[in-house]
């Protein structure tokens, strides 16, 4: 039987990892200039600039979980006219920043990023927060969030560390080994010689740490591995 659990994430620290992956985006984002806000990033049709929107708007719906106002935040999207999902709301949050000035949304996402990690951290990992799926740990809700602004981080090319590397690459396996396994995708897991052996889809293949977390986040380019095999990895975008 799979362990949903998140007993084996038990010995990372998920507030410590979140807080550190919006530093690294702060301390990128404070550094660019109008050429390096209006660069493309990896995620499609989005420059630098509509990441860090993403990124404020997606505050709405964290803070909505944190203060258990999940209806009152889907009614306004209905009154907006977002439907669609995720993607509609995505698309609607950076929509309607494209028109103000990069330093409002930065101090923006400043704020209440900052907010969302302090009460979450306060909540501790066993709390239950109330999200679109149901009550879920805060601990694993923060393993989700830290996982995304990685990914995001990578998008816009905010540079990591050398010495960093490892660990962090390190954390992104485990957790991407976790979702899939919360996921029940149909797919098996197992290390070997610093390298992962994939079984699923019908093909058996031996991923780098690297091409699993990229495979599991939705960023290898097409090709890289069989599109069937892509679909069941991709757990955590």
């Amino acid at each position: 039987m799979r362990d949903v659990s998140g007993r084996t994430l038990a010995d990372l620290d998920p507030f410590a990892i979140f807080d550190a992956e919006a530093a690294r985006l702060d301390a990128f984002f404070s550094g660019l200039d109008a050429d390096g806000w209006g660069r493309p990033s990896r995620c499609r049709g989005w420059s630098v600039r509509d990441v860090l929107a993403h990124l404020a708007g997606e505050e709405l719906y964290n803070h909505a979980c944190l203060d258990d106002a999940l209806e009152e935040l889907f009614a306004r999207l209905e009154r907006e006219g977002v439907t669609g999902g995720y993607d509609a709301f995505n698309e609607w949050c950076v929509r309607r920043r494209r028109g103000l000035p990069v330093e409002q949304v930065l101090a923006e996402w400043r704020e209440k990023n900052a907010e969302t990690r302090r009460h979450m951290r306060e909540l501790g990992r066993d709390a239950l927060l109330p999200t679109s799926v149901g009550p879920y740990p805060v601990g694993l809700q923060t393993f989700h969030y830290a996982s995304e602004y990685a990914t995001h981080a990578d998008d816009v090319g905010a540079p990591v560390a050398e010495e960093e590397r490892e660990g962090r690459l390190r954390w992104r396996t485990r957790v991407g080994r976790f979702a899939l396994a919360e996921r029940g995708a149909a797919v098996r897991v197992e290390e070997t010689d610093g390298a992962l052996l994939v079984r699923g889809a019908g093909h058996e293949m031996l991923l780098s740490p690297h091409t699993f977390v990229e495979a599991t986040v939705g960023r290898l380019p097409g090709g890289k591995i069989p599109a069937e095999l892509a679909a069941v990895l991709r757990v955590l975008a």
